[in-house]
């Protein structure tokens, strides 16, 4: 694949979708779907590395880079990561001080619930592909409850999920 159209297509997902993890329905559409690039598999494992260690929430597509072109690939996905936040600047001066129209903000709430449509449509061929067991499809559920409805740390949740997947890989194998 050319550098220039990994970099088009990753800047489409960012600039679409308001980066962050917001893009994965559109990288899934763009290099699993239509073009075969990567596996639902692929993804997984380039989301998982980069949402592993800190860092922005998009940073998983360094990771997509990586898979489709190598180290050049990793660089390509690390400049589409980081041009939307130079773009918004100019953007904030320009929006800054209509951001009380109401049709502005009619227009960023319904461009946050289609967002959040888009995120869910991505992530259940993601969600079967990861969760191959029932144990884990219980571990998955468990682990957003407790995100959901208590105020412990994600740390401490991820570990707990963690450490459940490998004794529940041990226990089962």
């Amino acid at each position: 694949m050319k550098l220039v159209l990994l970099y088009v297509l990753l800047m489409k997902a960012m600039v679409t979708t308001f980066s962050g993890t917001a893009t994965l329905p559109v990288v899934r559409q763009d290099f699993v779907v239509r073009r075969g690039l990567l596996t639902d598999r692929d993804l997984n494992l380039a989301f998982t590395a980069g949402r592993s260690g800190p860092g922005p929430n998009g940073i998983y597509l360094v990771s997509v880079g990586y898979l489709v072109a190598g180290v050049p690939g990793a660089a390509v996905g690390w400049l589409a990561m980081i041009t939307p936040a130079f773009l918004s600047i100019p953007l904030v001066r320009l929006v800054g001080s209509r951001v009380d129209n109401p049709r502005l903000l009619g227009a960023i709430r319904a461009s946050t619930a289609a967002s959040a449509g888009l995120v869910l449509a991505a992530n259940v061929p993601m969600a079967r592909d990861a969760l191959t067991s029932g144990f884990l499809g219980a571990v998955a559920l468990a682990s957003f409850a407790v995100f959901s409805f208590t105020r412990i740390d994600s740390v401490w949740v991820i570990l707990a999920a963690a450490v459940l997947g490998l004794l529940g890989a041990t226990i089962i194998h």
